[in-house]
């Protein structure tokens, strides 16, 4: 913690990491909440899936434009009005739980807006967070924020689905709007050079920009290829089947999924404590290897969705997916010029989320048509053979860090 801490010397990052800590520990309750409260209107999961669809679908159609804004624009002026959009789209969803009168096809609606406002802060983040640090703290400074997050991922599904099954999944929602309200007033706080990018604004000479910078990486088009495969299938089998299973399973339950959800988020939190001490000095070799680990409890969901041991495999996962999170955070960070940054991080979630939404609708209709237990060991051992495969590269494999990138 005292070497992660390292970061926090600047005053822009203490700032942008207040601000950000406030809206992952309210949003923290969001996923679960949203979740349940589909599947409170309608217990289909297809229903679950056309929301999820939504959301990750307005996502892919604006994040490109979304990384031109964020390398033209100054970057956390990106993210605040963004924030104002998130506090309308879940306000009105929270208001339509409060007053009875919600539907499926309003949430879908309203999910649409809040992915498509998503697909502007995830760039402008990206792109924002090596101006607030030195590069001997990038590693920490990514680690730091991580551990916010991981902690609040333990707390927040539990007391989400505790809120879920008392009062209902509305009053999550208004815990998240909080969160943003704050952090909008401090996010004025941050103060950095106006952005670099000059000349008159072409959004398709831009994007033609940030594509030559993509795609003359072969181990950064390797990663997007892969991960387009494994979140298709994170977002239909855990996202779609998981709170399925937890609501029609004795066996785990709402609240059990919201202790798994948060077994993760522990697994997590013990990763970043220590990617904040020992540096990652192959970042991408390590993490796609942990983040093979994900087929553990994509497996025992489908066999034996029992609360302790899926819990045990989700934390193992949790830890896995940190090392990758962070170690591809560094690589696109120290190797992708700042001025394009965002650019190229659009290209990046454009390519791993495309087929997200294909996911989330096939696996809504394979649950209902085919043997949950099939569809998930089939899944787990698909999803560990893609990101196992990856390594096959030399670029991925052979990846290092720069000269003074790591912190003694």
């Amino acid at each position: 913690m005292i070497r992660g801490l390292a970061a926090m010397a600047d005053r822009n990052f203490r700032w942008f990491f207040l601000a950000r800590a406030i809206t992952l520990v309210t949003g923290s309750m969001s996923s679960v909440a949203l979740a349940f409260a589909v599947l409170e209107i309608d217990n289909e999961p297809t229903s679950l899936s056309f929301v999820l669809a939504a959301f990750t679908l307005c996502n892919i159609v604006f994040v490109l434009f979304g990384g031109v804004v964020a390398d033209r624009l100054p970057r956390a002026l990106v993210i605040q009005v963004c924030y104002v959009v998130d506090i309308l789209s879940i306000g009105a969803i929270a208001y339509l739980l409060f007053s009875g009168t919600a539907s499926v096809p309003a949430l879908v609606v309203l999910a649409g807006v809040n992915g498509a406002s998503t697909a502007f802060v995830m760039p402008a983040m990206q792109g924002l967070i090596p101006q607030l640090t030195t590069p001997e703290h990038l590693q920490q400074a990514n680690a730091m924020l991580s551990f916010v997050r991981s902690a609040v991922t333990i707390g927040g599904p539990v007391i989400a689905g505790l809120l879920v099954s008392t009062v209902g999944p509305a009053w999550a929602m208004v815990v998240q709007l909080c969160g943003w309200a704050a952090a909008i007033p401090i996010l004025a706080l941050v103060k950095l050079p106006p952005p670099s990018g000059t000349g008159e604004f072409s959004l398709f000479a831009d994007l033609r920009i940030g594509w030559k910078e993509f795609w003359s990486r072969s181990w950064l088009w390797t990663i997007v290829l892969a991960f387009m495969i494994m979140n298709a299938i994170h977002a239909g089998a855990w996202g779609v089947v998981g709170p399925y299973i937890a609501k029609n399973d004795d066996r785990l339950g709402i609240t059990g999924w919201g202790g798994v959800v948060a077994a993760e988020g522990a697994g997590v939190l013990l990763m970043t404590l220590i990617l904040m001490r020992y540096p990652l000095r192959r970042p991408l070799r390590l993490g796609m290897i942990g983040m093979s680990a994900f087929a553990i409890p994509l497996t025992i969901l489908g066999v034996h969705p029992a609360v302790v041991l899926l819990g045990i495999a989700a934390f193992i996962a949790g830890a896995g997916a940190e090392v990758f999170s962070t170690g591809w955070n560094l690589a696109m960070m120290e190797n992708i010029p700042g001025d394009k940054l965002s650019r190229v991080s659009s290209y990046d979630m454009l390519g791993s989320f495309v087929v997200m939404p294909v996911g989330t609708l096939v696996y809504g209709w394979l649950i209902t048509h085919a043997d949950p237990v099939t569809v998930l060991v089939t899944s787990g051992v698909l999803y560990a053979v893609v990101a196992l495969a990856a390594l096959t590269v030399p670029s991925v494999w052979r990846m290092g860090r720069p000269e003074g990138a790591i912190l003694r």
